[in-house]
Formats: structure tokens, sequence, C-alpha cells
């Protein structure tokens, strides 16, 4: 799912929090005005509570750590009474602030004794009835105006029981694991106001909600993820309740939008959320464009087209519109210049064509300046990007990644000091990058045509993301950008920056720093020492030099280590392999001399699957293009470029291109995650270590150009993955493995065998005789010297016995 995407659907959720504490504070009052602990609990009250504790199997949390039998009650976590007679009228234990559900059990009928209760929360608990299902004892009680039963995991379809509750103002069923037909008996709750069905864990559907009519209290409707796709009057539905406030239905597959309504009604509507309905009708024939009283509008993903109507120029209420993800087949010619409440505007692939001026001109211009926030993502838009956006002073968001827009970035841009985020990469952007605001957090703006020196005050002591890489900027790298202590992610990769980089000391949040494809020169940034944070090191392709630091093993949290094509030589400190993260190390194209390190298997980073966790983890607190390349690896004699997420599956060593001598160490085969292992053009010697067909998943493994001996290992053929290899030009002697994968790599690659002429077998065309046949050559030879030697000790034998005759016949003749 997209990042945007991602972030409205916690949007969507956050907003259904933020009316769910308003409500449950909105309900306090009425409860609170009798809510007290001067009064002390009723004995078979504190008893019905203590049967229930008793239910609970586990209370992870200790929620219910208060509740002890000589204590009253009235003071338990959870438990307000009334301070005239005691009575408890509340029960609140929703779990939603823990990281695991508090509560694990049963739901005691003892309950059922407190007759006198109207707030009951027991969400987020994983708790039950018998069989799973909601306990029947809950519709006898008959005082409950509160109820909120969401993300316990009930099955069965929703029960009919709490249409009995005659007064409940609140009901959540959200999150449950309910299936099945909506049950119209809950038109029977004539007095609730806040409704929520929505995000059941299996199928529900409706094929008739005129119920709804008969909640003429109702001001919250949620039936998110409720198939209605029979509804095609449901509009004329939810128009029969004037107090409606909040509508949501997202992923409902509403047949249509373009119903229209002779009569509004829904004078108080705030929020309609339809997001995820696929319409496909045009904007334009859609029922709600005249309620002026809308605050919060979210259209995305809905396959509307066309124009927007002129009527969203008087939707003077609006604060959100959001009309992302529509195919990119709507206009907007509308101007929102008097929308002086608008705060938010999101038309992600929504447009068909767009002119960033035109578009900049038709925003709210009121002396209110309440605007913040407009993302215009792949909507073709051109034209040059114009300076008055310095009169939008409030804006703190601004995203316009993946269009045409070119020109400069505008100087009036220094004067929005509200601006926090900006994201201007993959455009045609052109000229110097102007002085930025201060108070920015992210700014990217990478594959664009920028150029000339950076300013020399271009920091931001707030910046977390800094991305300027695949530009044409020169000069040196000022170090006013080094005051962003809180600068988590720096690329200033694809450039054609020059000198050092500058003495950055102060960023101890570091996690991402890419140089790549630069000019850069100087040593191995000493100042990196000590940055236990840093996950990503990418500095290769530039002109860096001399030897690496020992203290680089205390960079605890490394993943990424790219330092290829530069010009670092000497030994490859023995304390890289204690970065027990790292997954990928890249040293290729420098002159690094001396041995492989022997403790390989240290590197438990490319011995486990996800070593540090997931993806999420490394990308969860930045902001960045996802679609942009991050980082690029030779293997399999090719380029492969990866994206941000690419980086949790990249687990592989290129030493390839130096001078190193030496033997390839056993311990380099327990890397069993290792995707690539490049050892080419050095100077190893020796055998190839025999197990290495225990590097499971390797895929691309090329020791060619080096000076190895003996025969290839026979467990090459249980590398299943394999689908590069590459053993050419070594002294490699005897029979080649076979095996199914070896055959085909040989057919894609005859030249992986090449340069070693004592290798013999299928597939080569050269056959193995008796003599060099591994195996069959030692027991040849070995018969061979056993003849040799019968015929040495016959012949021995034969000439003493020929003496002694000889002499035994002349002494006898003599005698």
């Amino acid at each position: 799912m997209h990042r945007l995407a991602a972030c409205w659907i916690l949007l969507h959720i956050a907003a259904s929090c933020s009316f769910f504490l308003i409500a449950h504070a909105r309900k306090q009052p009425a409860l609170g005005s009798d809510l007290n602990v001067t009064a002390r609990c009723l004995p078979h009250e504190r008893e019905a509570l203590l049967a229930f504790k008793n239910g609970i199997t586990n209370d992870s949390t200790n929620l219910l750590a208060s509740w002890r039998p000589a204590q009253d009650c009235c003071r338990w976590t959870g438990i307000a009474c009334s301070s005239q007679t005691g009575h408890v009228l509340k029960l609140d234990l929703n779990g939603a602030y823990s990281f695991y559900p508090p509560l694990y059990g049963q739901i005691s009928p003892s309950l059922l004794s407190l007759d006198h209760l109207e707030y009951l929360d027991l969400g987020s608990n994983f708790l039950e009835g018998p069989n799973g299902s909601v306990p029947e004892f809950l519709g006898s009680m008959k005082n409950l105006r509160h109820l909120d039963l969401s993300y316990i995991p009930f099955s069965g379809t929703v029960p009919l029981l709490l249409s009995n509750l005659s007064k409940l103002e609140y009901l959540d069923l959200s999150f449950t694991s309910f299936f099945g037909r909506m049950p119209p008996q809950l038109g029977n709750l004539s007095k609730l106001q806040y409704l929520d069905l929505s995000w059941m864990w299996n199928d529900t559907y409706s094929t008739d909600i005129s119920w709804l009519s008969h909640l003429n209290m109702l001001e919250y409707i949620d039936m998110s993820n409720v198939t209605l796709s029979t509804i095609v009057n449901w509009p004329s539905v939810v128009n029969m309740v004037p107090t409606l406030k909040h509508i949501k239905l997202m992923n409902c597959s509403l047949p249509s939008a373009n119903r229209s309504i002779s009569h509004l009604n829904l004078t108080e509507l705030e929020e309609l959320d339809l997001t995820w309905n696929y319409f496909g009708h045009p904007i334009a024939s859609c029922w709600f464009w005249n309620v002026t009283t809308i605050k919060l509008l979210y259209l995305d993903h809905t396959n509307l087209y066309g124009p927007f109507p002129d009527d969203l120029g008087e939707m003077v209420s609006l604060q959100h519109l959001d009309f992302s993800y529509n195919r990119n087949a709507a206009t907007l010619t509308v101007d929102l210049k008097n929308l002086c409440e608008l705060e938010s505007l999101y038309l992600d692939n929504s447009l068909s064509s767009g002119n960033i001026t035109e578009l900049v001109q038709k925003l709210p211009q009121c002396s209110s300046r309440k605007f913040y926030a407009l993302s215009s993502v792949s909507n073709n838009m051109t034209g040059i990007f114009p300076n008055t956006i310095d009169h939008l002073t409030s804006l703190t968001t601004i995203i316009l990644t993946n269009n045409s827009i070119s020109g400069a970035i505008p100087p009036g841009i220094r004067n929005c000091t509200n601006l926090e985020y900006v994201h201007f990469s993959s455009n045609q952007l052109s000229g110097q990058i102007p002085l930025l605001p201060r108070s920015l957090r992210v700014f990217e703006v990478s594959m664009n045509f920028l150029s000339g020196h950076l300013p020399l005050e271009f920091g931001a002591p707030n910046f977390e993301t800094l991305i300027i890489s695949f530009n044409y900027i020169t000069g040196q790298v000022p170090r006013s950008i080094c005051e962003s202590q809180n600068m988590a992610f720096l690329d200033l990769s694809n450039n054609i920056f020059e000198g050092e980089l500058p003495y950055c000391s102060r960023m101890p949040s570091l996690r991402f720093l890419l140089a790549s494809n630069n000019n850069f020169s100087g040593k191995f940034p000493p100042w990196l020492q000590g940055f236990s944070s840093l996950v990503f090191l990418d500095l290769s392709w530039n002109k860096f030099y001399g030897s690496l630091p020992s203290w680089i093993g205390d960079l605890a949290n490394l993943r990424i280590l790219y330092l290829s094509r530069n010009m670092f030589y000497g030994d490859i400190p023995a304390s890289i392999t204690d970065l027990r993260a790292l997954q990928y190390l890249d040293l290729a194209a420098n002159n690094m001399s001396g041995s492989i390190p022997r403790s390989l298997s240290n590197l438990v980073g490319m011995t486990l699957k996800h070593p540090s966790g997931s993806s999420d983890d490394l990308y969860s607190t930045l902001s960045f293009d996802e679609s942009q390349d991050l980082f690029a690896l030779v293997m399999k004699h090719q380029v492969l470029k990866y994206g941000s997420h690419g980086i949790v599956s990249v687990v592989g060593i290129d030493l390839s291109l130096n001078q190193l001598t030496g033997e390839i160490p056993d311990e380099i085969t327990s890397l069993s995650m290792a995707l690539n292992l490049n050892l080419s053009w050095n100077h190893l010697s020796g055998k190839i270590p025999e197990n290495i067909g225990s590097m499971k998943s390797v895929e691309s493994l090329d020791l060619s150009r080096n000076n190895l001996s003996g025969e290839i290992p026979r467990s090459f053929s249980d590398l299943t993955y394999i689908s590069y290899l590459d053993l050419s030009y070594n002294n490699l002697t005897g029979m080649v493995p076979s095996g199914r994968q070896l055959d085909t790599l040989y057919t894609e690659n005859p030249s992986m065998y090449y340069g070693n002429n004592d290798l013999c077998g299928p597939p080569l065309q050269r056959n193995c005789s008796v003599n060099n046949a591994p195996g069959h050559r030692n027991q040849q030879e070995s018969k061979t010297d056993s003849d040799s030697a019968f015929f040495y000790y016959g012949l021995g034998s034969g000439l003493a016995v020929g003496l002694w005759v000889v002499l035994f016949a002349l002494l006898f003749k003599k005698t």
C-alpha cells in the first residue's frame, strides 16, 4: 500500500478515536453528576465484580490488582459508583492503551447483578462468552447507555439480544469477528447517538439499511467494510437521519453516489468518508456537493472522474479533501480561494493534467491562513513553480513528487516559515537550491536538474530527512548542514560534490548516510566514530583513501556498508566481524590487501532471515519517496537497483577487485542467508571450502580470477537457489560436479569453468581419464605402485637366488 494511503487510513482511525473520546467525555457529566466515592459500594455488587475477576485467566498488566475483597469497590480501577446510593454505574476496562490485550478469560454472568450499570466498556481485551459468542445476559442489562465490545474476538452473527437495550446511546462492535447479515432490529435502539459496526474480521453485509431511519438521534455511523453492494438508495436513507454528523462507509462496495436528492436534510453533516468504493461515474453527479456543512470529505480510491463541480467552491466549511488515487481522470478548474476553512488538499494520482502555477493561485487566500497541506503526486503537472507560494504562510506540507514541473525552486519558499515537509522529487526543476526556511524537517528534491553550489547557510536545526540525490549539484557540502542534530536520513548521492565530507559529529540520530557517486575525497570520515545508530553507510564511487579504522566494528547497528570503488588500502580490519547486524559488506574495487578475516561467523546478520526486525522499524520514522532507487549492487554481473524496502532482502559480501591473499576461510560458509558472495579478481589461493554447499541461500557466487586449486567440492550440488556461478581462471582440477542447477548454469554461462585446464567431465568436452578421475586416480596409482613393488621384490629375490646358485656351482666345481 502506498505510504500516503496508509497514512490516511491511520488518519481515518484517528478521527474515529477522536470522536470516541469526545463522545466518551461528553457522556461523563450525565453519569458523573452522581459519581463520587463518598458512598461505599454494595456488598453484593462487590461480590459480582470479584466473580467477574475470577473468570479472568490472565491479567497481563495487573489491571485488576486493586480489586481486593476487603476494599471498597468504588475505589477499584475502572469502577465508578453513585455518590448517593453506592451502586456501580460504570465499568471501564478498555485495554486500548496496552500493547497486548490486558485481560483474557470469560465474561462472568455475575455482571447481571450490577442492575444499575449504565456504562460497560470491555473493549480491546481477549474475552468471550459461551462458545466464543456474546453472553446472552448482556441483553438483559436494561440500564446500559454505553456499551463498547470493540476489538474482542466474538464469533457468530451480530447478536439480536443487543436490540433489547432500549436506553443504549453508544454501541461499538468494531473489529470483532462477527459475520453475516446486519440485523435490522438495531433500528429499535432509538436513542443511539453513536454506532460503530466497522471492520469486522469476517464478511458482514446488509441488503437493507432502512432501519437507520429509525435512529433519529444518531450522530455517528460507521459501517466501513460492511458490504452494501445492493443498496442503491443509501444516500436517501442517510438523508432521513438529519442528526447525522459523521458518516463513514469505507470499502462498502457501494454501487453509486450519484443519486439525486430533492431535499437535503443533512444540515449538520461534518464528515463523509466514502473511501474505497469504486463508483466509476462523474464527480459532478454526486449527491453531497450541496452539503455546505461538510468539514472532512474522503473520496480517495473511488474512481470518480471528470471535472469537479463549481459547488465545491461553495463548501465554505470544508477543512480537508482527499481525492487521491482516482486513476488520473479528473480535472480541477474550480476556484478554491474562498474556502477559508480549508486546511489540506490531497489529489495524488487523480488529475489528468494540471499547471502548478494555476493550482497555487486557486488555493485559499484568506486572512485566516489556515491552509497547511497540498499533495499532488503523479498528476502530469507542468508549469513553473510560482514565487507566490510565499502567501501560503501557514503551509507545513507540500508534496509534488513525480510531475513535470520546471524552473527554479522559488526564493519565496524561504518566507513559508511554518514549512516542514517538502517533496519535489522526480520533476524537471533546475537552478540552484535557494535558502530554505529553518522550520524544515524533510526536504526531498531527488531526480531533478538542480545545479550550482548549496547555500552556505543551508542547514535547518530540525532537519530529519534531506535527500538531494540524482542532481548536478557541485562544490563542497556546507558545514551548516551539520547543525541538524535530528538528522536521520542524509542522501547526497549522485551529484558532483567534491572535497571532504563536513565534520558532522553532532548528528546522534543519523541512521542513513548516502554519499555515493560523487568526487568526495579524504580518509574514512573520522567523525562517524561512535555513531551507534548508523544503519546504512554508502560512500561508494568516490575518491576516499587510506586504511579502514579499527573502530568501524563499534558501529553496532550497521546493516549495510558500501565502500566500493574508492582507494582504500591495507588489511580488512578484523573488527569488521564485530558488526553482528551487518547484512551486506561491499569493499569491491579498492586496494585492500592481506587475508579475509576468519571470524566471519560473527556476522549473524547474514545467518538470520531478518536479523534486526522487519523493514518497518527502519522506515516508520523516515519520510522519503519509496519509489526511488536507494542503492545498487553488482550481482550476477549485473547492476541491480533496490528501493528503500529492499534493504531487508539484500545479504552478502563483495570483496572483488582487490589484492587479497591467503585462503578462503571456512567460516564464510556459515553465512547461510547470504545471497551474493563475490571474491573475484584477487590473489586468493588454496582450496574452496568443502562445505560451501551449506550457503543454502546463495544465488550468485563468483570466485573467478584467483589462484584457487584443488577439486571443486561436491557440495556445490546442494546450492539449489544458485543462478550465477563463475569459477573461471583458477587452478582447479578434477571432475566437475553435476546437478540439475549446475548443469543449467553451464548452459546459460559456458565460460564459468574457463581457464581451469585440469577440469574434466561433463559438461566439459574434456573427458576424465582413469589417471585424472577423482577417487579412481589414487586407486590406480596405488595399484601401479603395488605392482612395481612386487616386480622389484621378485627381481631382487631372483637375482639373489641366481647368484647363490652360481657361487654354489663354482665352489662345488673347485672342490
